[in-house]
């Protein structure tokens, strides 16, 4: 299953039945789990543990050092987990010691051609990131976001579960839990109420939170006093991920 042009360390270690496509390089103290499949041209550079049934496209480099002028040849990792998508030419690099030092991304991903994923990122689940997206480092990604093409994502900044962001954005703030951006800046627009049909949340929990997302972001309050106006009613479980994804910000929300 290994192309006999491809070059691999001795102390990689390798399920049976993975995949390896002619002229890739499998570095040291990386690791490959059953059922995926690496293709041609690919570097994974070293220190760099990737689960089961994934798909790694040609010209990916996956695990090099970072590019954060603090690194210093620490031994940091990337950690990828199962079944997910690198499209061709994506570089997706590890760690830094100020940091975790580990760069993670979850499982059921896809991640399109040409994507920039930066040190120290933590990419959730069941995520889309389309092609040239750049992601700086320290970013956070939750789950079944959808970042669109040519966006730049500011280094710390989080996006929460089920959010969306508009091809080519500029993203220097957090953007909460469903919400949609889009432009340079972006700009917050609505619910990303399509999104969570088709993840069958039901028409009360999409209702409630498009009156949460009013009262945050179309009554001119303050964000402390906009979270203690939601908290003040009944709380359900999708409103209580929106409110939790408000209280996290960092940078401060996407208005």
């Amino acid at each position: 299953m290994i192309h006999p042009t491809a070059i691999v360390d001795p102390s990689a270690v390798i399920a049976a039945d993975v995949e390896i496509g002619p002229y890739s390089i499998i570095g040291p103290d990386v690791e490959i789990g059953a059922g995926t499949w690496i293709g041609p041209h690919v570097v994974i550079t070293k220190l760099t543990s990737i689960g089961k049934g994934n798909k790694i496209y040609q010209f990916a480099s996956v695990g090099e050092d970072c590019q954060d002028k603090k690194y210093a040849g620490e031994p940091t990792r990337l950690v990828i987990g199962d079944n997910n998508e690198i499209r061709e030419g994506c570089s997706i690099h590890r760690g830094t010691i100020q940091d975790e030092g580990i760069t993670r991304i979850g499982n059921n991903n896809l991640i399109m051609t040409t994507v920039h994923i930066a040190h120290d990122v933590v990419i959730g689940d069941n995520t889309i990131i389309a092609s040239d997206a750049s992601i700086a480092g320290h970013v956070k990604v939750g789950d079944w976001a959808i970042i669109g093409g040519a966006s730049a994502i500011h280094q710390f900044c989080h996006i929460g579960p089920h959010a969306m962001c508009g091809g080519a954005s500029y993203i220097s703030r957090d953007i909460p839990a469903y919400v949609m951006v889009s432009g340079n800046p972006a700009e917050s627009h609505s619910i990303n109420a399509e999104g969570l049909k088709r993840r069958g949340f039901s028409a009360e929990a999409i209702s409630e939170l498009r009156q949460a997302y009013k009262t945050v972001f179309r009554k001119g309050l303050r964000l402390d006093t906009a979270i203690g106006a939601l908290e003040s009613e009944t709380v359900g479980p999708e409103l209580s991920v929106f409110i939790k994804s408000l209280k996290g910000s960092g940078r401060g929300i996407i208005r």
